[in-house]
């Protein structure tokens, strides 16, 4: 791989700054934030990587600070974070954000048009990046990289064993979308790098769209620079003195861990363990941090409820005086938390139910501290490399005690694990190794040439400034005739451009439009995003979205998978294409898009299922679609979405409506288009066919060049449910 390589790394939920990160704060900033910063700088400073950029939410919130409503922020030596606004401008937990990612996408694009930039590769950490990612990579036309980080499946088994009923869990969590969201991006993902092969032999095995040959096994990195040295004196001193308020005699060995505050992270079996342990408890001190906290009242829920038991189990083990619970601490101490502890020759332990990375436990090994580790996950692969401590069943409170004191107890001990974790941590968990092994799985998957970052030609599409997007009209012969008029005259001075999404066959499409007299379109898209054509007289076909539909596309394969499936029938031949496969559900048979699309993973193929009227059923290629070709072309035509009007009036139009164009639903749309909520740039209207289409572009002041504002605030308090959605394929 000869070329210099432009990367854009997606990570939307938590708080993301390129210096202090508020690891802890809450659920959703933790681990995975700090790894994707880590790695993007690491990226950077590759002789290989000319830029790399990641690519995050934009937050306006006076509970958090104002660095996180910087649009850019530069981490130098090529790297950047990039900021997208998307619906509500509040700092949202993971779990709601879901409405807002299709207007991410929108904003997304626009940025990148703007830039006019074309990156090299796309990766996607987490189900809600995947969501947003998958989709940029795919109107983009670049290889989708895909880390799950923790997965929504082994999630929900997870607290199905520990007693949550579905019911609950899903109102709560809004698993099925997120799992629907890791299905698809594995179903996208040219590479899906995990890093343990715990992780793909026992979680995302679990996934319909699992393929071995995808995933790649990278260890993952660890700031080391932050632990060589002497360390920052100011913070050590600090944190020492934070110590001094809680210990009757610091100087004993120290049982650390550093967690969120979260019922996954078992603090309270470390309490117990430590607590239970006579001889722990009058040789050594037990020292937990777990994030930052004012009051408990403030805290969130689920911390709030972790720390109502850690101080319970503290006082009914009278632990005062052998263990410290500090309050606050700034990004800059936690270095200095790992040095203290090893200063007195202590242990680091992660007694978690689940650990699918383990950062926590490369940072204590290479400030050289043993570890006592959950046998599960990520710990499994750190320990066999670095030699340098004991697995636990987590489950198992006096196993943590125990393995705690035989390191603690022989200090010759002691000293031979934590000089075998610095030594090994930094030959197999450095950036440098960590991002050689990336950059090296990754050029497997990239494209030999570069795709070229030319924006095409706008030629005659130049004269549109407006731009409508809608199917064909399924009744016109009975509109009024002076509605029928008025909108044919809206195309005629060719500054309103006219973009037909339908179902139908190019020359089926044609057909109609010239039989009923339509508008001549600008851009005609049809077979459900299968093929895009410019122009009318002379029409052009987009030969290079016709090449990326076909990504992984095996139209034997699905009419194969089908052929006896009960209740369902092909459709006549006129209305099958080489890039869609068109069939009829029975009248009265129950079945459902998730079931069809099930169906489809389990034959081991990657496509994408549409229902519409509740009996036309469509399998398009997984990079196909209506909602990906309009974002194509906007991208690829320089197209300002709030200068695009769409009218729903087909199921199959609801991926396109929910993002950032300005949409209406007909009043005789199908009933899952009147389903969505309406919010700002999706507005129901009460008139069916052609009148609700002009009662949208009134309701939009369309012409007056004034696009209502994105998405009004929403706010969702962390005790409030979350709102139930569906997302497309």
């Amino acid at each position: 791989m000869n070329r210099k390589l432009d990367i854009l790394h997606f990570s939307l939920h938590g708080l993301i700054r390129g210096q202090n990160l508020e690891l802890g704060r809450d659920p959703d900033t933790g681990g995975q934030c700090l790894y994707v910063l880590e790695l993007v700088k690491a990226l950077a400073k590759h002789e290989q990587v000319s830029r790399v950029t990641l690519v995050t939410r934009r937050v306006f919130d006076p509970r958090v600070s104002d660095d996180y409503a910087e649009a850019v922020e530069d981490l130098g030596d090529g790297a950047d974070i990039r900021r997208i606004e998307a619906g509500t401008r509040r700092y949202l937990r993971k779990e709601v954000l879901w409405r807002h990612l299709d207007a991410f996408i929108d904003g997304t694009l626009a940025w990148l048009r703007r830039e006019r930039r074309v990156p090299d590769l796309i990766h996607a950490h987490y189900a809600d990046a995947g969501y947003v990612g998958r989709q940029v990579a795919a109107v983009l036309g670049v290889p989708f990289a895909f880390t799950g980080h923790s997965l929504g499946r082994v999630k929900r088994q997870r607290l199905i064993d520990g007693g949550v009923d579905e019911e609950t869990i899903e109102r709560k969590y809004n698993l099925a979308v997120r799992i629907e969201a890791e299905e698809l991006s594995l179903e996208a993902a040219s590479m899906v790098c995990t890093s343990t092969r715990q992780e793909v032999e026992e979680q995302y095995s679990m996934y319909d769209r699992y393929a071995e040959e995808s995933m790649r096994v990278i260890p993952p990195g660890v700031d080391l620079t932050r632990f060589d040295g002497e360390g920052n004196t100011e913070a050590y001193e600090s944190v020492d003195a934070k110590m001094k308020r809680f210990l009757n005699d610091p100087s004993k060995p120290a049982v650390f861990t550093i967690a969120r505050a979260d019922e996954r992270k078992n603090l309270t079996g470390l309490v117990r363990a430590f607590g239970n342990n006579a001889w722990l408890r009058e040789n050594a001190n037990l020292v937990l941090v777990g994030g930052n906290r004012e009051t408990l009242k403030k805290l969130p829920s689920g911390a709030r409820k972790v720390w109502t038991e850690l101080l319970r189990l503290i006082d009914d083990l009278d632990l005062y005086g052998v263990c410290a619970v500090p309050k606050q601490h700034q990004s800059q101490e936690v270095p200095e938390f790992y040095r203290w502890a090893a200063a007195r020759k202590g242990v680091f332990v992660n007694p978690a139910f689940t650990e699918p990375f383990g950062l926590t436990l490369l940072e204590a090994a290479a400030a050289n501290l043993p570890l006592v580790a959950t046998n599960d996950g990520g710990p499994r692969d750190i320990l066999a490399n670095c030699k340098n401590g004991t697995l636990v069943d987590a489950m198992d409170d006096k196993a943590i005690g125990d393995a705690i004191e035989e390191i603690v107890a022989e200090p010759d001990h002691q000293q031979k694990l934590a000089k075998n974790g610095a030594e090994n941590v930094r030959r197999f968990y450095s950036w440098d190794a960590h991002v050689d092994s990336y950059l090296s799985e990754l050029s497997k998957v990239l494209p030999a040439e570069p795709r070229s970052r030319e924006p095409g030609s706008r030629q005659y599409l130049t004269r549109s400034e407006h731009w409508i997007v809608m199917d064909l009209p399924p009744h016109l012969e009975e509109e009024p005739p002076e509605l029928v008029e008025r909108w044919r005259q809206l195309f005629r001075e060719g500054e309103v451009g006219m973009i037909f999404a339908t179902g139908l066959s190019y020359s089926e499409a044609r057909d109609v439009i010239e039989r009923l007299e339509m508008p001549r379109p600008s851009i005609l898209i049809t077979g459900l995003g299968a093929e895009i054509h410019y122009g009318w007289k002379t029409p052009i076909k987009d030969e290079i979205w016709n090449r990326q539909a076909r990504l992984r596309w095996n139209r034997d394969g699905v009419v194969d998978a089908f052929k006896d499936f009960p209740g369902l029938s092909m459709q006549p031949e006129e209305r099958q294409h080489e890039l869609k496969v068109s069939l009829l559900l029975d009248e009265g048979v129950k079945c459902t898009r998730e079931s069809l699309q099930r169906h489809l993973r389990e034959a081991g193929l990657s496509a994408k299922v549409m229902i519409t009227s509740g009996c036309f059923v469509d399998v398009l290629p997984i990079r196909s679609g209506k909602d990906v070709a309009v974002r194509y072309i906007e991208m690829k035509w320089g197209i300002d979405p709030a200068r695009v009007y769409c009218y729903g009036t087909y199921g199959n139009d609801s991926a396109v409506i929910r993002g950032r164009l300005l949409s209406a639903v007909a009043a005789d749309s199908d009933p899952v288009l009147r389903r969505l909520r309406e919010r700002p740039r999706l507005y129901h209207c009460s008139q069916p066919g052609l009148a609700g289409f002009f009662e949208g572009l009134d309701h939009y002041r369309f012409f007056e060049d004034q696009p209502p504002p994105l998405p009004a605030e929403e706010y969702y308090s962390e005790d409030e449910e979350v709102p139930a959605i569906e997302i497309e394929p």
